[in-house]
């Protein structure tokens, strides 16, 4: 979002207003990294529970070392390796820790594949003897320490491998995977982009056992994308990618003993057509849960699987008229019982099962949100979690017995909190940060959130930014079709109520997000500073179908994506518009993806209130998008064609009369340019002139080099020209 220096824009303010500032921003100040903030990177605990270890980089020196803090005094207390010791490698861009924290995987050369996985060189370090070795001659993906970090296991071209550090010797455990065909041991793309998860094995408990998903995808249609590059001749990518209503890959669970070197095939019962979201194993190393869901995802069952007899058994089963949402929380005692989170009383809850299944106890309950589960002290038989009970647009972290009694609030500052526990839940490093306030990291002791001590903060980013007198983000509600909307306020610094503004409203809109929150400025929100010093008032308002108010509030939009949503964001900008200090005839909309879709129907279907839109990366038709996310909401194109189609701006194009900029990467792998390829199409037979770019290359996120300067700086003008 960068925008130039400050031009002839006197005709939206006086000149002895903008030149009272010290200093304006620009696009440049906010993609060169001028306001980033401090932070703790790779923070984690060590097992004493009196030590954590944070991933320090020397960029001057270009080492990485992995440092060791006391907890309750903050000394640095030495290294666990520093990479300017080891002649085999100059530095290192990630770690991962074996169980007993003797072995550290190091992770170099890292290629990003998609959003979540990735691949490189990583080497295994003993952290007593100090050998360096590498792990493989190839780029792996997902190595993981066996429980007695005697082994790792790995995925190598789409098929599954154990090696033993001691002897080094590897084991191939499966034959057959082969690109676009079938995976072993990760997840597909459709899985790691919406289950958001990519290693697809797991360990038992003692190391005896690796269960596995196998993705056969050879009757899922391809993907193809041009791949422009800098040779003569283009190429291509070609991936697999089930679009709403196609084929999905058929997952399937398999086993393999490390003792006999083989593997069998789980049969989990009589499913057809499924997802496996999750595996996880439990702490009896012979009893492993699955979590299988319909296509539908409204039906989710939690099988215990006993891996010696193959007997599966349901032990929990959930079902909601619109969705069940799969998380991380699912949490093994030592007992075996387990810790499970749901919104089947309309909010997300945590309760407590037994090993069978049986329900113990529901430990929270009220018309708030638990929005992360942090894990269970079975010394205090204490949970942790963070929730919105102090409102949903802030973050407290708490804890409470397993009987839900005795419930404390750890957290005393209103905002966000998030809480880093050391491994014997003795402390916790506590992120705090509000509209007012960037990152402090600040020690707590977890029992009663007694601050111990200060650890970090952001101060000399605070000092920075007086110079630029920044207006405050103000948060607010509006009523709009009978629900009180969360809402952002972003005015010139200078602003005066007897005159009349330009609005510009930014939103995402997609189920269960959230874009109004008590928290501290990101990238977008130094453009809308400057926007706010061009003369602009820059707005959110979060409508029906976004995130923590509740299951009825977000599961609202079922089968009709971008129907209710749009409603919501036309009614707030008809009442904005009528504010006194508000120009009603100038009224713009912007968003990123979902919110893509959503600017893009604004401007069509209310093109009465909205006179520019800008659009990047935006869905134009659910049919283009995939399986797990759409049919999610929509069910399927062949169940719901109404919902697709008249929802699609493409069917709408006819209704454009604003300004309209439409912006893509030609590289995106999630939402495909295809998107707006066709969008473009039909405006063009509907003789509709509107401003469109395409980024060659460049992913959804599209950014690289200049990129993201080069978009905000388009975007600016545009907005400076057409509202």
């Amino acid at each position: 979002m960068r925008i130039p220096k400050f031009v002839l824009t006197l005709f939206l303010v006086g000149t002895s207003a903008i030149f009272a500032q010290e200093k304006q921003v620009t696009l440049e100040d906010i993609w060169s990294g001028t306001f980033s903030q401090e932070r703790l990177e790779s923070l984690k605990s060590l097992n004493n529970g009196t030590e954590y270890i944070v991933l320090n980089q020397d960029r001057q020196a270009g080492s990485s070392s992995i440092d060791v803090y006391d907890y309750k005094s903050g000394e640095k207390k030495g290294s666990l390796l520093n990479s300017s010791d080891l002649s085999e490698l100059s530095g290192f861009q990630s770690y991962e820790l074996s169980q007993d924290e003797n072995m550290i995987l190091l992770a170099t050369d890292v290629d990003q594949i998609y959003r979540h996985s990735s691949q490189g060189i990583f080497y295994v370090y003993d952290v007593k003897s100090k050998e360096l070795k590498k792990l493989s001659e190839n780029k792996v993906q997902e190595p993981t320490f066996s429980p007695d970090n005697s082994k790792v296991a790995y995925v190598f071209e789409n098929n599954l491998f154990v090696k033993d550090l001691a002897s080094g010797k590897e084991t191939q455990i499966t034959t057959d995977g082969n690109k676009n065909e079938v995976i072993n041991g990760i997840t597909d793309w459709v899985y790691e982009e919406e289950f958001a998860f990519v290693r697809g094995f797991d360990w038992n408990a003692d190391g005896t056992k690796v269960a596995f998903l196998r993705f056969d995808e050879i009757d899922v249609p391809e993907f193809s994308m041009d791949i422009i590059g800098k040779d003569l001749y283009p190429t291509a990518t070609t991936f697999k990618y089930p679009k709403a209503g196609e084929a999905n890959a058929i997952v399937s669970l398999h086993m393999y003993d490390v003792a006999t070197a083989k593997t069998s095939d789980i049969n989990l019962g009589d499913y057809e057509d499924f997802y496996i979201p999750r595996i996880k194993w439990t702490n009896n190393p012979d009893v492993i849960s699955v979590q299988v869901l319909n296509r539908h995802q409204n039906d989710l069952d939690l099988i215990f699987l006993n891996a010696k007899t193959n007997e599966v058994k349901v032990v929990l089963n959930e079902k909601d008229a619109a969705y069940v949402d799969v998380t991380d929380n699912l949490t093994f005692l030592a007992d075996n019982s387990f810790i499970w989170t749901s919104e089947k009383d309309g909010y997300n809850h945590i309760y407590h099962y037994d090993k069978n299944g049986k329900l113990l106890n529901r430990i929270t309950k009220g018309d708030w949100e638990v929005t992360n589960y942090y894990g269970f002290n079975p010394k205090s038989k204490r949970i942790y979690f963070q929730s919105t009970e102090n409102g949903s647009v802030n973050r407290d972290v708490y804890s409470i017995k397993t009987d839900g009694s005795k419930k404390t609030r750890l957290t005393q500052k209103t905002g966000t909190n998030n809480a880093d526990f050391s491994a014997d839940f003795t402390y916790f490093i506590n992120t705090y940060n509000s509209t007012a306030t960037p990152n402090e990291y600040t020690l707590h002791d977890a029992k009663s959130g007694k601050l111990v001590r200060k650890i970090k903060d952001n101060s000399e980013l605070l000092e920075l930014e007086k110079a630029f007198d920044f207006s405050p983000k103000e948060l607010s509600t509006i009523e709009i079709n009978g629900n009180e909307l969360n809402m952002w306020t972003i005015k010139p610094s200078y602003f005066d109520a007897t005159k009349k503004y330009p609005l510009l409203m930014y939103q995402y809109s997609g189920p269960g997000s959230q874009t109004v929150s008590n928290s501290y400025f990101g990238a977008n929100d130094y453009w809308y500073q400057m926007l706010a010093d061009l003369g602009y008032i820059i707005v959110s308002v979060d409508g029906r179908g976004t995130g923590f108010k509740g299951a009825a509030f977000k599961k609202v939009t079922q089968n009709e994506l971008g129907k209710f949503e749009l409603e919501d964001q036309i009614a707030a900008a008809k009442k904005l518009g009528e504010l006194e200090y508000i120009d009603s005839e100038r009224i713009g909309i912007w968003g990123w993806s979902f919110g893509g879709f959503m600017s893009t129907n604004a401007i069509l279907k209310a093109n009465d209130v909205f006179k520019m839109a800008i659009a990047v990366a935006p869905v134009s038709s659910w049919r283009f998008y995939d399986t797990i996310y759409t049919e999610r909401y929509m069910t399927t194109p062949q169940e719901n064609a109404s919902g697709y189609d008249e929802n699609s701006p493409i069917n709408h194009v006819d209704k454009l009369k604003g300004n309209y900029l439409l912006v893509h990467g030609s590289g995106d792998d999630n939402v495909h340019v295809q998107n707006s390829m066709r969008l473009i199409e039909a405006l063009v037979q509907a003789n509709k002139q509107f401003d469109w770019a395409i980024y060659p290359d460049r992913n959804h996120g599209i950014y690289g080099g200049n990129t993201r300067l080069h978009l905000y700086t388009k975007m600016t003008n545009f907005i400076k020209e057409n509202l």
